[in-house]
């Protein structure tokens, strides 16, 4: 195994990690009104997954792979926070996680793109 492979899934292993430790936190309340507070929570789904996502493309290479991996988290993190006093796993949380994992599919693909030409660009000059 050469240290990539061990620097990309330690990250991607840290970071289910993180999000298995704040699922595992009972019900946090931000002191925010409501409604705010509502809207910061689905941002936070939003952004772990899409961070687990982009994570995951790195380790694997393959953003089929890579999003089926980070949905199949969100439905076992949501099954998990059946059994945290003052939590509750929901089926619309695993739906905005699927947003930010698709926006990772997305955003990856565009910087690949991006990122290949540069490439050309620099290659020609």
């Amino acid at each position: 195994m050469n240290l990539k492979f061990l620097k990309t899934w330690l990250l991607v292993i840290l970071w289910m990690l993180v999000i298995f430790y704040l699922s595992h936190q009972p019900d946090l309340k931000s002191g925010f009104p409501n409604l705010v507070d509502f809207i910061l929570r689905k941002i936070a789904h939003i952004t772990e997954y899409a961070i687990l996502c982009f994570l995951l493309i790195r380790a694997i290479n393959n953003k089929k792979w890579a999003f089926l991996i980070a949905f199949l988290y969100a439905i076992s993190d949501e099954f998990h926070q059946l059994f945290v006093f003052g939590r509750h796993g929901s089926p619309k949380d695993v739906a905005i996680d699927s947003i930010g994992i698709m926006l990772a599919v997305y955003f990856y693909e565009k910087l690949y793109l991006f990122y290949a030409k540069l490439k050309q660009i620099f290659k020609k000059s």
